[in-house]
């Protein structure tokens, strides 16, 4: 069954967003633009969430829709993140406003999917019920190869009355059958310990990346694909559900889809270059089609000590757009004496390269002209 969770208060939100003039509602007005990869034909996002939902484990599992923009209480509080979590401070998180937030991570879906009258019924008649969530996520993040503050996750939940038999066995056969359905039946798994706020027991599934398209960019023997636990009695308990127990899981999908074929940047995913788009197939290595050179220009700058980098990250994305591969931090030092005891310096590198074309070095120039300005004017900055 399809789920479809009121929009409501979320276009009131939008709507509040889009009469802001100041930089923040801007930026979110423009995230909150961004297509949906995992739900764009023809994209491998989409590609991995086609596998994952038609697998035979999820034939009758219902899929739910949800808000991109979601009550902080409901997102943190509901979900035992500890109050001094960093994921609720500004510098990690998107405030559309003082209580709501573009959404952090998918699993946030428990709480719509259960409180959904058919799902409450369900719940009173002692039934199992699963369901699955997909669609993008927000959080302010470093620029390089592998991060984006725009992604997308997929997540799962399944629970069922305590009398019946669950254990941490069925997750992983659950995690197993999603990596196959990706990798292929061959492919060698791994499960360690891990911690998430909402499930205890919490497991990590790696890939074992030798042979594989994985194998470059991930620069190492394992990596870390998918996560999962059983939902917390107390959770689970705040969310008026009590006498059920199950698993959950969730993953980002450009993690599937850059291990699957040996991606080097993050951003072709949202590439609409032909030559990059026809190789955009899962299982497939990608072939650089052409490696344009970069332009490296460096920017050192004296702010207040409250100075936040990822909040200077999106300045950087806002300015430079898709053209920014990576933000190096090349030095960050404090002297009383020379800038103030409320002053701290910070100097970063910036490599700016397209993924279509070669970059002159008039137009980076002025472009790092542009960002020099705008941190100045954004941060109250002095550019050393």
């Amino acid at each position: 069954m399809d789920i479809k969770v009121s929009r409501d208060d979320e276009m009131r939100l939008r709507q509040e967003l889009a009469a802001r003039t100041d930089f923040e509602a801007l930026r979110e007005q423009r995230y909150l633009g961004m297509p949906d990869l995992s739900r764009t034909p023809g994209n491998p996002l989409e590609a991995i969430v086609a596998r994952v939902t038609s697998l035979p484990l999820f034939k009758d599992f219902d899929i739910i829709d949800i808000p991109e923009i979601v009550p902080a209480d409901i997102s943190f509080d509901l979900f035992d993140f500890p109050i001094d979590h960093p994921v609720r401070s500004r510098s990690d998180t998107y405030y559309a406003d003082e209580k709501n937030i573009l959404r952090t991570h998918d699993t946030v879906f428990w709480y719509y999917y259960l409180e959904h009258p058919e799902i409450r019924a369900r719940i009173a008649r002692g039934e199992h019920t699963g369901a699955l969530c997909y669609g993008k996520v927000y959080r302010k993040d470093e620029i390089d190869s592998r991060h984006m503050n725009v992604f997308h996750q997929l997540g799962g939940l399944y629970l069922a009355p305590d009398t019946e038999k669950i254990d941490v066995e069925d997750l992983q056969g659950a995690l197993s059958s999603i990596a196959k359905s990706v990798f292929g039946e061959q492919v060698v798994i791994r499960f360690n310990p891990d911690t998430f706020p909402y499930t205890d027991p919490s497991l990590e599934l790696e890939l074992n990346v030798k042979g594989t398209a994985a194998e470059g960019p991930a620069k190492g023997e394992w990596l870390e694909l998918l996560g999962g636990g059983m939902p917390k009695k107390s959770v689970l308990k705040k969310m008026d559900v009590e006498g059920y127990h199950g698993w959950a899981f969730g993953f980002g999908l450009e993690r599937l889809a850059i291990a699957s074929m040996a991606l080097p940047d993050i951003r072709l995913l949202w590439s609409s270059d032909p030559r990059v788009t026809r190789q955009l197939t899962l299982g497939q290595p990608y072939r650089e089609v052409s490696k344009y050179p970069p332009v490296v220009r460096d920017i050192s700058f004296i702010v207040k000590k409250g100075f936040v980098p990822n909040d200077y990250f999106d300045l950087v994305r806002e300015v430079g757009g898709d053209i920014v591969e990576e933000v190096a931090l090349l030095d960050k030092y404090e002297n009383d004496e020379k800038f103030g005891s409320d002053k701290i310096s910070y100097a970063y590198r910036i490599t700016y390269r397209s993924l279509e074309r070669t970059l002159t070095n008039a137009e980076v120039d002025a472009l790092h002209k542009k960002l020099e300005e705008t941190t100045v004017t954004a941060f109250d900055a002095a550019i050393r």
